[in-house]
């Protein structure tokens, strides 16, 4: 189980937003590459990076923010916003970027899903970002009327390494992940399912330390560890005992 600390970029600082509204935007470190080395020194062993502003542009717009990031950490950096292009992914993967993850495109041109993971086996993730389990676009701001279960379906066979699935009404706002909805998804697809969205406090961590949660990847959380709300070190060791206790 993985707990994958979360940057997320706005004008070329680490940001946090409540249920995707860019209006609630609050500033956590001027220094997203900084930020990004922190989180290594602490013990975390993944990156997940979104450039909000691409997300909204259907292009990276923080390039030199991600390119700093990877000067500074060591650790594997999945990044998402505004990658709509096997010549997107290219270019980053070129870069040092571990995993590229696709929203928009995997709503409006699947094929595109598709044709990455061919070319890049093992290099693409796909966002879920959903109200309701409906599927939302162009950086939250569109819901499609496709269900999150049925589009993940969708891409059952295509060799996507992993799912993040977030629950739109809970991000940012610390009430807590949304197992339902999240192990209702996990149980209906073989691939690889990471939750995001509402982490706020130890009680989410232990909860991924049940024995119904083992069939995710990890979970995403940012504001949670930009608020000291959970104890990093114990939240890591906790994790790391439940993965020890597995081999």
């Amino acid at each position: 189980m993985i707990l994958y600390p979360a940057i997320d970029l706005k004008n070329g600082k680490c940001v946090r937003l409540k249920k995707g509204d860019m209006s609630t935007a609050i500033v956590y470190h001027h220094d997203p590459a900084l930020q990004a080395k922190k989180f290594q020194d602490q013990g975390f062993e993944w990156l997940h990076v979104v450039d909000l502003d691409g997300a909204f542009a259907g292009k990276t717009m923080n390039t030199s923010a991600v390119e700093e990031i990877l000067q500074q950490t060591i650790n594997p950096v999945q990044l998402g916003g505004g990658l709509r292009s096997c010549a997107h992914v290219e270019n980053w993967l070129i870069k040092g970027i571990a995993r590229v993850v696709f929203g928009t495109i995997a709503v409006r041109n699947p094929k595109v899903v598709h044709e990455a993971c061919r070319l890049f086996p093992g290099k693409i993730a796909v966002s879920l970002d959903a109200r309701n389990g409906m599927v939302a676009v162009e950086g939250w701001a569109q819901t499609s009327s496709l269900h999150a279960i049925e589009l993940s379906q969708r891409f059952e066979d295509a060799g996507v390494a992993a799912i993040i699935y977030t629950d739109i009404e809970r991000d940012g706002i610390l009430s807590g992940i949304n197992w339902d909805a999240t192990l209702e998804l996990a149980k209906k697809i073989n691939i690889p399912v990471i939750a995001s969205g509402g982490l706020g406090s130890f009680k989410d961590i232990q909860r991924m330390t049940m024995s119904d949660i083992n069939i995710l990847n990890g979970v995403i959380t940012g504001r949670a560890l930009y608020e000291k709300r959970i104890n990093i070190k114990q939240a890591l060791s906790t994790l790391r005992s439940l993965k020890e206790n597995k081999v």
